[in-house]
């Protein structure tokens, strides 16, 4: 190769390599993809045959020696006993049959069986057995070092904690699978965060790795997250012949596997497999998006070995995706209760999917300047997952050259004010908090079924509200008057009647309903319930110190300093005084139960309760005048110890503290009644 060539393909590899670390960073550490797996996979094999072709040209710090994304920071790291390879993909049946003469050559000769999987559109879990009980959960990571999510994944029902119903269990044994999201757990997750004005998630795969990294555990276990094993890490030789044996292993000791299976012969039952499914995908309640092929006799697994990223004995065949043409006609901008922008492609109506499709969510500016969007584009959209559909390219080479430039509002399209844009973050915010699409958007948000529960107070109601100028903070909804909002458009007495009576009842919602309707930023339904559990009242939650606020089990320095700001503003204490003085309880009306086994005495838990969440086990202790700690010192009076403690455990025994089992604690709370 001369020098000209040689610095032009290595400047495409660095560009390459560049790019490719970027879509890592945005698929495995913000779950918030912005290119299709088809397009990835085209630039990965195109920085693999470049460093084929050129073997100067390769990096130890390559992607294509590497698996995934950097574990989250909030998360321990924890090492893989056993590295996470990640599968070779493929989207056509030539790459099927080519896979499939590599097997054949390499295995010289001996007969041989695939097994084919439903490749779960979802997050790469592993999970660590010792002597059968549950001891570590992780991601995949960067395939070698993951993030640790133990807590979280206690949350889900279908991982048993133990493992029991056969015989001798291997120890120990590392089960490797896939956590997702239901299609119908996701609709209706994305549809209570429209109602609140909150950025939707694109897919279920998303939803599922955001709800698997939440730091609050009860808010996981609410997500409704699903688990289906497909293979084994680490494991204790113990007679497994073949990859079917393992999972009907699994199966009886109650760890869910995918009923979908199916033992191929040959090539041919494979390619069945693969059409069967592809036409029978949308029957099933949770996203595929192509088979995974494996070799089921686990000795001529060993025999193929692997690559350093991929084993040589599996291939995922994908589905092609839904794809469709059409011409962008428009792009307008929403503002969301916390003044984010977030822009929208107005498209002319295509079939796609199932559905016809007229809009499609652009996320921010940055994606409009990546896609280089013109109004009257044409460009090319995709559905394979994502129930909100994405523009994947611009079709530039339709362009007529009568394609208009979008440049992205520098004031908000609602009131005119000045926009924003923090370091470090994507989203342009308008800076007028009292903006009537933010003020909207709060109002609809504080009456919603999980915050004040304002039956009637909709969208069109407060949309007079506001133009009308009845209404300008939380506490308008409080001074309304039935013959007001009887001459309304749509309303009549009969309905001014209905409404006033559900403001009225209203007022004596639980406290950490009104702390979660007043919106603050990042304070979500649980993060609520256990600021109202630390400080029982607003008042003392607006002089609650950072330290005070990010001391609770689950709120960290984001939460706390949210809080902080919140209570500095002057604005939002008036509307507090405001709502006290229409008389909207501002405090939790249940007093504590003071007992002698409680009061002052301070509590850490560990491990997994059969009866109780780590939240309501916290509540518990709370209301009686207790303290949680997430340390143990010498301070700690009681180690409350579940199945499979972790560390807190041992520290307590090297400090002397008590360690109460899960029966010891009921029984305080008995006592204290």
């Amino acid at each position: 190769m001369n020098t000209a060539s040689k610095r032009k393909e290595l400047l495409l590899a660095k560009r390459l390599r560049r790019e490719i670390n970027r879509h890592n960073r945005l698929y495995y550490e913000r779950s918030s993809p912005e290119i299709s797996d088809a397009e990835y996979d085209r630039l990965f094999k195109q920085l693999e045959r470049l460093e084929g072709e050129y073997p100067e040209l390769r990096r130890a710090d390559s992607p294509t020696r590497r698996v995934g994304g950097r574990p989250q920071k909030q998360f321990k790291t924890v090492a893989h006993p056993i590295p996470m390879l990640s599968i070779d993909n493929t989207y056509s049946r030539e790459e099927l049959a080519a896979f499939d003469e590599r097997v054949r050559k390499n295995l010289k000769g001996e007969s041989f069986e695939y097994v084919a999987e439903l490749k779960i559109d979802g997050v790469s879990l592993s999970l660590l057995y010792e002597h059968g009980t549950l001891m570590r959960a992780a991601t995949r990571g960067d395939g070698r070092f993951g993030d640790d999510v133990t807590e979280n994944v206690r949350t889900i029902k279908e991982i048993p904690t133990t493992l029991k119903g056969v015989g001798q269990i291997p120890s120990p044994l590392e089960i490797r699978g896939e956590v997702f999201m239901p299609k119908t757990v996701f609709l209706k997750l994305n549809r209570g965060k429209q109602e609140e004005g909150e950025e939707l998630f694109a897919n279920p795969r998303n939803a599922a790795a955001g709800s698997l990294k939440l730091l609050d555990t009860e808010a996981v276990a609410e997500r409704g997250l699903r688990f289906i094993a497909h293979g084994l890490g680490l494991y204790e030789k113990n007679g497994f012949r073949t990859h079917e044996e393992v999972l009907d292993f699994f199966k009886k000791v109650n760890v869910p596997v995918s009923p979908h299976r199916r033992l191929c012969k040959n090539l041919e039952e494979v390619n069945t497999a693969c059409d069967l499914w592809a036409a029978k995908k949308a029957e099933l309640d949770f996203e595929i998006d192509g088979l995974v092929v494996k070799v089921n006799e686990l000795r001529q697994r060993e025999a193929l070995g692997a690559t350093n990223k991929s084993p040589r004995w599996v291939i995922a065949y994908k589905f092609p995706a839904e794809k469709a043409q059409t011409r962008l006609l428009d792009i307008s901008v929403q503002v969301g209760r916390t003044g984010v922008l977030t822009p929208v492609a107005h498209l002319e109506p295509v079939f796609l999917a199932g559905t016809t499709v007229a809009r499609a969510t652009l996320h921010n500016e940055d994606e409009i300047e990546r896609l280089g969007l013109r109004i009257g584009d044409t460009v090319l959209i995709e559905k394979s997952g994502e129930i909100i559909p994405q523009v994947l390219e611009v079709l530039t080479k339709k362009r007529t050259g009568k394609e208009k430039r979008y440049v992205f509002p520098g004031h908000c399209p609602v009131c005119g004010s000045g926009v924003s844009r923090e370091e470090g973050e994507v989203a342009c915010r308008c800076v007028n908090i009292g903006c009537t699409a933010q003020l909207k958007a709060r109002l609809l948000h504080f009456a919603s079924r999980k915050a004040m529960d304002i039956e009637g107070l909709g969208e069109a109601l407060v949309d007079q509200l506001v133009d009308q100028r009845l209404v300008a903070d939380f506490s308008g909804i409080y001074f309304l008057k039935k013959e007001i909002l009887a001459g309304l458009e749509r309303m009549g007495e009969k309905s001014a009647e209905n409404l006033i009576r559900q403001i009225e009842a209203s007022k004596k919602r639980e406290l950490y309903r009104l702390i979660y309707g007043l919106g603050i930023r990042h304070v979500g339904v649980n993060a609520a319930r256990l600021l109202t559990g630390r400080f029982g009242s607003v008042e003392k939650l607006s002089r609650a110190s950072a330290e005070e606020v990010e001391s609770i089990h689950a709120i960290g320095g984001v939460i706390s300093k949210s809080v902080g700001e919140f209570f500095k503003n002057r604005e939002n204490l008036k509307v507090l005084e405001r709502l006290q003085r229409a008389g909207v309880s501002v405090r939790e009306e249940k007093k504590k139960m003071v007992s002698s086994e409680f009061a002052g005495r301070t509590f850490v838990l560990t491990g997994a309760l059969e009866d109780f969440s780590r939240e309501e086990a916290t509540r518990q202790i709370l209301d009686r005048d207790g303290r949680v700690s997430s340390s143990v010192s010498k301070k700690t009076d009681f180690v409350v110890a579940g199945e499979a403690p972790g560390s807190k455990l041992e520290e307590a025994k090297k400090l002397g503290v008590k360690v109460i089992r899960e029966g010891e604690f009921k029984k305080l709370l008995g006592r204290s009644q």
